[in-house]
């Protein structure tokens, strides 16, 4: 069997959230045994109204645990009233640092918090802004996109982000569905040290949006016009916040799809399942304590930055960057050992460009307190585990996450408990009843690839789509393939250490003469290589088959050879299997990928096959498409 990359001692799981967990359960009259996971899918009711009981939520008392228990449909803590907002201002403490790319920081203790978000709820109420109303924000990673949403919150206003990089008709495809009351935004924002304008497309999406009573300029250059408002202008409030409590089924905000395929769904999230799957995920798979530092780069428009906010709840200090990565270099690194931060969160491709770029960060910085890196948006290679524990640091707890929007959270993540293994994510989320399934449905023994779905019910379902009255739609996304049980779109196996690997999205699984190849398998040979900066596999249909193109982006100054196509075949082949040598190479400039980061791979492959790509505003870089029309190379 392969060893372990890692193994925590026995002083530091001692010490584990998730062992007092554990303990809690021991002392309430439980017997969790020694493998807590399958407890919680065995006694699910018992697992999340225990949890409630042990991470101090509260919340008014409950008819039942679940009611009609299947997908859709299941009703969690039926009866209940919580405010989630109230969860994230309880704590005292520092609450946020923020940091930009011109080099300005901002703190906030939780007192302060409490106090912006008490002045803008005031003026919200006044506008009247009240439970269930929307609210848009265009925003950079910084204070005013978490007073906003605490705001939003504490009234019961269902609160719906994006970036300020967002063309103005990704905006309106997203917030023109859901109907605003109020926008806020910014004027301009930095990155990679140029300054972006955004003044203009926010009146233009104002204008486009009839809902829309006011727009709200946050901490930008003065601008003055009938309904608009600067951020510094809101009266001070003397009064003290106030929270309305709400079911816990109530709407708390609403994320969207990717929209690579089509007009972005509008996926609503529930207060009470959010917050009870967040601060699970925080507190018993990430090990987050009260005082912790915690960081994620992200921005507003991906569900990573909710989740990060959501440490607030357990008292930790969330540490907040807008820009570019590299701006400098070593800017995550830079952050990371001014604020001494004990959790960090990136995803596989800065890991990956960290590490071609030469980034060492070990030897030049001060990472004494950073006890867990956390990795998601597309497979953490193999080969970032070795650069992680090589070049970051050894006594790490390194943990590949994966779950999404849909979901607002994780169906596999960390164990702070186990061991870690190369390529593997830990462990399956606790209560989330994971499982393998064949294009049957039938469950797949470890080691055997198929579709990653959850076979019961859990609290961070998504309520339904924005607009979809009668759930149709949120039941062909998910419970389609699969009645009654939710089919999440991984392709991905179950390990004998009790773990999952993620092999790509299974509706971008390569099948060439019938074998089916996830596009990670070939990820990992092809970026072994210094030359390549990132790779691009997808299925072309061809002679009553498939074959595999691959489209590779290079390194600066490396040139397309015969011989760097002849070593790609051999590391491919040497490290995968013959069947996964792809048919083709292409060389492009620029890979397309959506806002959050993921690499494009079905947009790729309709242009390829001449059909449209149904909504090219999800993309970061659209313009790139163009590099794979009508290629030569795929003629012949």
């Amino acid at each position: 069997m392969t060893p372990p990359l890692w193994t925590p001692d026995p002083s530091r799981v001692a010490h584990t959230r998730w062992q007092s967990f554990v303990h809690y359960l021991i002392q309430q009259g439980h017997q969790p045994g020694a493998d807590l996971h399958a407890w919680s899918i065995a006694h699910r009711e018992d697992f999340w109204s225990a949890l409630v009981s042990f991470l101090d939520v509260h919340m008014s008392p409950w008819n039942s645990v679940l009611e009609h228990d299947q997908m859709p449909g299941a009703r969690w803590f039926e009866g209940a009233q919580l405010n989630f907002a109230e969860h994230l201002l309880k704590h005292e403490g520092v609450a946020l640092v923020a940091h930009d790319e011109t080099g300005q920081r901002r703190q906030l203790d939780y007192p302060n918090l409490r106090q912006e978000v008490s002045r803008l709820a005031a003026w919200m109420k006044q506008q009247g802004i009240s439970a269930g109303d929307r609210v848009a924000a265009v925003l950079p990673n910084g204070p005013e996109a978490v007073v906003g949403m605490l705001a939003c919150a504490s009234l019961g206003a269902v609160f719906s982000s994006c970036s300020p990089d967002f063309g103005l008709q990704g905006l309106l495809d997203r917030f023109g569905q859901i109907q605003p009351r109020l926008l806020i935004g910014c004027d301009h924002y930095f990155y990679a040290g140029k300054r972006q304008e955004t003044r203009r497309k926010l009146l233009n999406l104002q204008a486009a949006l009839p809902s829309v009573q006011n727009l709200l300029f946050c901490n930008r250059d003065l601008y003055s016009a009938a309904h608009v408002l600067e951020w510094e202008s809101l009266p001070r409030s003397s009064q003290p916040l106030t929270y309305t409590t709400l079911p816990f089924a109530s709407p708390l905000y609403i994320m969207y799809s990717s929209g690579t395929t089509g007009v972005p769904k509008c996926i609503v999230h529930g207060a009470g399942g959010t917050l009870l799957q967040h601060l699970k995920e925080l507190a018993l798979h990430t090990d987050v304590h009260a005082g912790d530092k915690v960081f994620y780069f992200t921005t507003c428009g991906w569900m990573m930055w909710n989740w990060l906010i959501s440490s607030l709840g357990l008292g930790a200090t969330i540490v907040l960057y807008d820009g570019s990565p590299f701006h400098p270099e070593t800017r995550l690194w830079d952050i990371a050992a001014q604020e001494q931060l004990t959790h960090l969160g990136t995803s596989p491709k800065y890991l990956s460009q960290a590490e071609k770029i030469g980034l060492k960060p070990r030897i030049t910085h001060d990472l004494a307190n950073l006890r867990t890196l956390m990795s998601t948006g597309s497979p953490l290679a193999h080969e970032g585990f070795d650069y992680v524990y090589r070049d970051i640091k050894a006594d790490l707890a390194l943990t590949s996450i994966s779950g999404g929007t849909d979901i607002i959270s994780c169906f596999a993540l960390g164990n702070p408990t186990q061991p870690v293994y190369r390529g593997e994510l830990q462990s399956k989320g606790l209560g989330m009843a994971v499982e393998i399934r064949d294009d049957q449905g039938l469950r797949l023994n470890v080691g055997q690839k198929g579709e990653l779905c959850c076979v019961r019910s859990f609290p961070s379902m998504p309520l339904g789509f924005w607009g979809d009255e009668h759930g149709l739609r949120y039941r062909a996304a998910y419970f389609e393939k699969f009645p009654g049980i939710w089919a999440h779109g991984d392709y991905a196996e179950e390990t004998a250490h009790g773990g999952i690997i993620i092999h790509g999205r299974s509706d971008a699984v390569l099948n060439p003469g019938g074998v089916r190849i996830g596009t990670a398998e070939i990820y990992r040979q092809v970026e072994r290589l210094p030359e390549i900066l990132e790779s691009l596999a997808v299925g072309q249909r061809w002679d009553q088959d498939e074959r595999v193109v691959l489209f590779v982006r290079l390194a600066d100054q490396c040139p397309w050879t015969n011989d760097l196509q002849t070593r790609l075949r051999q590391i491919i082949r040497e490290g995968a299997s013959p069947r996964h040598v792809p048919a083709v190479f292409v060389h492009v400039t620029d890979l397309p990928r959506t806002r959050s980061g993921k690499i494009a791979e079905l947009a790729v492959r309709q242009v390829i096959h001449g059909q449209p790509v149904n909504n090219v505003e999800a993309l970061a870089n659209p313009e790139c498409l163009q590099q794979f029309k009508d290629r030569p190379e795929l003629q012949v």
